[in-house]
């Protein structure tokens, strides 16, 4: 059975740092591309960052470039999405979606509908 499974999530205070953790259990992501998506109440997903599984290519949505480093850490089946400075704007259910091989970065923060797996998320709350 695969499952990915996010942690990290807290509750911050603006201009603060998170690290989420992405961990896949039942497959190994060296050949799956890994996307973060969120999703804030009332609002439609939006795809944050994305890593490429063999050429390791990242893109970054608009709103969290320069703010947001994706990484990914093969032997541990796991890949990581460093937050810096958070925004009021953050917060959302953060989770992770992959997909094998990799995807053109004209699609790859579309939507989580290009992906064949994704987690349950992690909680980010950014509030002062």
């Amino acid at each position: 059975q695969v499952e990915f499974v996010e942690t990290g999530g807290d509750l911050v205070q603006p201009g603060e740092s998170l690290r989420l953790s992405c961990v896949a259990r039942g497959l190994s992501i060296d050949f799956h591309s890994i996307a973060w998506f969120r999703q804030a109440p009332g609002k439609e997903h939006e795809g944050v960052s994305y890593i490429g599984s063999r050429d390791g290519i990242t893109v970054y949505a608009d709103s969290v470039r320069g703010r947001f480093t994706i990484s990914r850490d093969n032997a541990k089946n796991t890949v990581y999405l460093q937050m810096n400075i958070l925004k009021p704007e953050d917060p959302a259910v953060y989770y992770c979606a992959a997909a094998p091989g990799s995807l053109s970065t004209d699609v790859a923060l579309l939507s989580p509908s290009w992906y064949d797996y994704r987690g349950q998320g992690t909680q980010v709350t950014v509030s002062s």
